[in-house]
């Protein structure tokens, strides 16, 4: 706000004695003192209030103007409670520095100047803000010159003293302003982003108050423009993939102008968003492509061909062939009414991302697609070395999850499920048809385990994937004849579909309901069948290794 508003307020009983020329200076921002010397409590700006505790006689005053000068300040006012008129002194002082005085009336108290002025000049800041949020968006609407999401919580923090912080739904910190201070701690990050989570699949709207570790944040949903013009039928749909702005500030007592602010400020960030999201394109187009020829069996020099396509895009700069690890993820939610495919895809770029990484676009170097309920990403790594443990490099599925099981737990809310499967490391496009398989194999392994979000890695196949391709023939004919031939003697005997029951009880993960439900049958026809398969083969489908060998025995039959 300017000086000369202050004399157009009559309720702030202002007279100005001097520096008629000066009214035109911004006011930032108001302080009372009686010291000799606040300069060091001073930053510019400022319209100082004092009651002239601090003037013994003439000699004091030109000292005190002389330091408010140099501290910058917009103007000086002084109480006339305590010596009537301001002394003259003074106003000679003030002339002389060319510092604009004004005499605050008797009736009138600095505390009603001081909420006036905090009032006017928040107001002004919020609305100035609020113009350069909305340049802001057009700029970056039109083009990447707006800067990122940085320089929006950098005015937030400069402006309206608001630490910020852009969280994706893994707790991985993607964006911060300079002035927040210290990055949030992995802990609190995560433990934010469960809150979210937690709150968002209540259905309330945002924001959600949290209160962590003694501080309360106020949360914001960050939704993607397009998801949002299509409208998302059910809440699942995005929930384990949009972000959200983490303010450090109780929202509950803001006016809606601040609020309405910060709406905006959530939706010029998911401009950048959709804009990480369009760059993912090609790499979700190479993963596809990719994906279909090692499905359909295709040549392996034809699958040669397009990986060195994927490399100089996943991996630029990298002369030699990388090589490829496989992650395959499955999001399944009670009832099926929600494709998990999409769903998957978005979280397994997320979760493939290193979670000490910022930015929004540390993930150039993963590519997924998506097929039915499951997403597959190919992983390219510069090279494979063993670690102190003898131990590849690599991604590891025991640390995979580590840092977001906790925010994912608490987005699938009793009724959800991710699991996960790594392959080992491969070199080459014969192995990688391997891969998927390894992949897929160790993501029933973490799919038969308790819990809601599980991964397991192909260290635990070696027993099985991994031994039996080396294995003779006539054994492996006598080891699925062992499993499967009571089975198919049984069915073509009685028609009980045993085989068939079978291979949906393990496609569902061993889940009485689904399986059920995908044979259209009653659970308890469903469970005399398991029963029947458990006595002719004498193996018990509750074990995992008994049904990991039925697994492989229908694969390899």
């Amino acid at each position: 706000m300017r000086l000369r508003a202050l004399l157009d307020t009559d309720a702030l009983g202002l007279r100005l004695l001097g520096g008629e020329d000066e009214l035109d200076r911004t006011v930032r921002g108001v302080m009372t003192t009686d010291l000799r010397d606040p300069s060091r409590y001073l930053s510019g700006g400022e319209l100082v209030l004092t009651g002239l505790a601090w003037r013994r006689d003439a000699a004091d005053s030109e000292p005190f103007v002389r330091l408010l000068v140099q501290a910058g300040v917009a103007a000086l006012a002084a109480g006339e409670a305590e010596l009537g008129d301001i002394p003259e002194d003074l106003v000679v002082a003030c002339a002389r520095h060319r510092l604009p005085l004004f005499a605050v009336h008797e009736s009138v108290a600095f505390a009603t100047i001081t909420e006036h002025v905090v009032r006017q000049v928040s107001g002004e800041r919020a609305g100035d803000l609020a113009a350069v949020v909305d340049r802001h968006r057009r700029m970056m609407t039109s083009g990447p010159a707006g800067g990122g999401p940085d320089v929006v919580l950098d005015l937030l923090g400069s402006d309206l003293d608001l630490r910020a912080w852009v969280l994706s739904p893994t707790g991985r910190l993607i964006a911060g302003s300079k002035v927040s201070g210290p990055a949030l701690p992995a802990d609190v990050c995560a433990g934010l982003a469960a809150a979210h989570l937690a709150a968002t699949r209540t259905g309330r709207r945002g924001p959600h108050r949290v209160l962590l570790d003694g501080t309360a944040y106020a949360l914001f949903p960050i939704r993607s423009s397009a998801r949002s013009s299509q409208g998302a039928r059910d809440v699942r749909e995005t929930v384990l993939s949009d972000w959200l702005l983490a303010v450090e500030a109780d929202a509950g007592d803001w006016p809606e102008e601040r609020l309405d602010l910060l709406q905006g400020v959530t939706q010029l960030i998911a401009v950048e968003r959709d804009r990480r999201d369009a760059a993912r394109t090609v790499r979700r187009r190479l993963a596809q492509e990719v994906l279909e020829l090692v499905q359909t069996g295709a040549a392996p020099a034809e699958i040669a061909a397009r990986l060195r396509v994927a490399a100089p895009v996943l991996l630029p700069g990298l002369g030699a062939a990388p090589h490829w690890q496989v992650v395959v993820a499955r999001v399944e939610w009670d009832g099926g009414e929600v494709e998990g495919g999409p769903v998957a895809q978005s979280l397994l770029e997320e979760i493939l991302v290193d979670p000490l990484a910022t930015g929004p676009e540390p993930s150039d170097r993963i590519a997924v697609a998506h097929t039915g309920d499951e997403a597959i990403a190919l992983v390219p790594l510069p090279a494979v070395s063993t670690e102190h443990d003898g131990s590849e490099s690599g991604i590891h599925a025991d640390v995979l999850l580590e840092s977001v099981r906790d925010p994912l737990s608490a987005g699938l809310d009793g009724d959800g499920r991710v699991t996960l499967g790594v392959s080992a490391a491969v070199h080459s496009a014969e192995g990688l048809r391997g891969a998927l398989e390894e992949a897929r194999h160790a993501r029933r392994v973490a799919a038969a385990r308790p819990g809601r979000v599980c991964a397991a890695g192909h260290q635990e196949l070696a027993s099985h994937v991994l031994l039996l391709p080396f294995v003779p023939d006539d054994v492996r004919r006598a080891f699925t004849a062992r499993l499967l031939d009571p089975l198919r003697d049984y069915d073509r005997r009685h028609r009980a579909e045993l085989i068939p029951t079978l291979e949906a009880f393990l496609e569902s993960d061993g889940s009485w309901t689904r399986c059920a439900t995908r044979l259209h049958l009653h659970v308890n026809t469903l469970r005399y069948r398991v029963g029947r398969i458990e006595q002719l083969t004498g193996r018990d489908l509750s074990r995992l290794e008994d049904k990991l060998d039925f697994f492989l025995a229908l694969r390899m039959s």
